[in-house]
């Protein structure tokens, strides 16, 4: 498999040079949020636990959760003394793409590209409310949500991943049992373990079409329903070995709507019905040492039209399995993870409204994604990982944007995003170094190559655009405190 840049010309080292050097504004960012260090809060879990960020994540790397972490999930996020339960986060970044001249536009297409950056910021509400409910919630500010007509941003707020729990635990001579209530608004947000769906993409990933190709952009485990829903399940971990969950979701609204706040009606997924949603995973701990293996399951129809919810003949019908598997080495002052997670899609599309397939398109496709991750880190400060993914499917007329027989030629309108090939096939690498100076700080670089992108490695989007010309170089500081 071709998975590393290729064209490394002068031209092109020069590009990246130039990006290397737009790094200073966000060094000097770290260096002045370094300086008040000794007046920092903690995170709220931190506060409420008394334990360092090690105690609950792997090597530190927030949020990928350890043992101990994960304990304090599932026991609804009880364990400890009640605390000041804020914390704030925010993200700045500077994403550098290969090549931004095949475009008619690069402004628009790769706005922001080669400048830094307020990425996001979060707000984050957590902890014990007494000694058997908890619960954590996120609303999330982007700097870029919307652009208006002449080029400017504007800021918008809503609520990102929300997990409220009611948990008990029983322990008994030869048992060791909790279980549980989860309300939550994003399907797999309630896992323990980092190859979830809604936690291996664990970077915030900024809207200028500059981070289009990050690796935060690249294809990731996900479930066809989406998020901001309301959903409710129950879940029991027994022996700290097996755990199973089962839930559903439906469309966020009445006394559910604060799961879906600050989005317009027109952007909130409608669901119809209850839709059902499974996780079961076995787990073992021996030594530093300890290892999962998990299936993971949900059906959703999702009304093509959130406005319009009269026709059930309307509706997008998701079927999504996973199967995964995350292995931790946690012995300090090493922290060793490994992760890997198959799914497979299934999308059948309306058989009534505009969604409805076109005599001669697919009435429904089917995806498979491979998702590979390594990291290390050292001392809880100095760490890289290495990803893989790979995604096949099917190749769908529907999903051609060129039509080289076209009277007159089409414009290049498809470039960028364009496919020509109707296969949706994207295959490619991301290596990563991060550095934490502080506990609460993480400065990270990665760089994510392609050697295929929408079902082509030379061509894609019928203009001239290569899969390569996608390669992103992503340089961020994360602060959560």
């Amino acid at each position: 498999m071709d998975i590393l840049p290729r064209g490394h010309g002068s031209q092109h080292l020069t590009r990246h040079l130039s990006g290397l050097a737009l790094l200073s504004p966000l060094l000097l960012l770290a260096l002045l949020t370094l300086a008040p260090a000794s007046a920092w809060a903690i995170p709220a879990f931190n506060r409420q636990t008394g334990q360092n960020c090690v105690a609950c994540h792997a090597g530190g790397q927030f949020p990928e959760l350890t043992p101990y972490g994960r304990l304090f999930k599932l026991t609804g996020y009880t364990l400890g003394e009640r605390a000041m339960p804020v914390s704030f986060m925010a993200v700045g970044s500077m994403s550098h793409v290969a090549n931004t001249a095949k475009s008619d536009d690069p402004s628009a297409d790769f706005a922001k590209n080669n400048k830094p950056i307020l990425a996001t910021a979060s707000l984050l509400v957590g902890g014990k409310l007494t000694d058997n409910i908890g619960g954590f919630a996120q609303v999330t500010y982007d700097p870029y949500a919307v652009q208006a007509a002449d080029g400017s941003y504007h800021g918008h707020s809503n609520a990102d991943n929300i997990d409220l729990r009611w948990a008990d635990r029983f322990i008994g001579p030869r048992s060791d049992l909790i279980v549980g209530v989860t309300v939550n608004n994003n399907p797999s947000v309630s896992d323990p373990w980092n190859t979830a769906a809604a936690w291996m993409q664990y970077v915030p990933v900024p809207s200028p079409g500059s981070s289009r190709f990050i690796d935060g952009s690249s294809p990731y485990p996900g479930f066809g329903a989406g998020g901001n829903l309301a959903g409710v399940g129950a879940y029991a971990y027994w022996n700290r070995s097996w755990y199973a969950e089962v839930g559903g979701f439906r469309t966020a609204r009445g006394v559910f709507s604060v799961l879906s706040a600050g989005l317009a009606d027109a952007d909130k997924t409608r669901l119809r019905g209850v839709n059902p949603y499974g996780r079961l995973a076995y787990s073992r701990e021996w030594g530093a040492h300890n290892l999962m293996l998990g299936t993971s399951a949900m059906v959703a129809q999702v009304y093509d039209d959130p406005l319009d919810t009269s026709d059930p003949a309307t509706t997008h019908r998701y079927s999504d399995l996973g199967v995964d598997a995350q292995y931790q080495y946690l012995l300090d002052p090493h922290a060793v993870a490994a992760q890997l997670v198959y799914t497979r899609n299934q999308h059948r599309y309306p058989t009534a409204g505009a969604a409805q397939p076109a005599p001669g398109d697919n009435l429904s496709d089917t995806n498979h994604l491979l998702r590979a991750k390594l990291s290390y880190t050292y001392q809880a400060r100095y760490g890289g990982s290495l990803s893989l993914f790979n995604l096949s499917g099917s190749t769908n007329p529907a999903k051609v944007s060129f039509d080289p027989t076209a009277v007159p030629p089409p414009a290049s309108a498809g470039q960028v995003d364009g496919n020509r090939s109707g296969n949706p096939g994207t295959r490619g690498a991301t290596l990563e170094a991060f550095w934490l100076p502080i506990q609460d700080l993480r400065i990270g670089a990665q760089y994510t190559a392609y050697s295929r992108f929408n079902g082509n490695a030379n061509n894609y989007d019928g203009f001239g655009r290569n899969a390569r010309d996608n390669n992103s170089l992503f340089i961020y500081t994360w602060l959560a405190y």
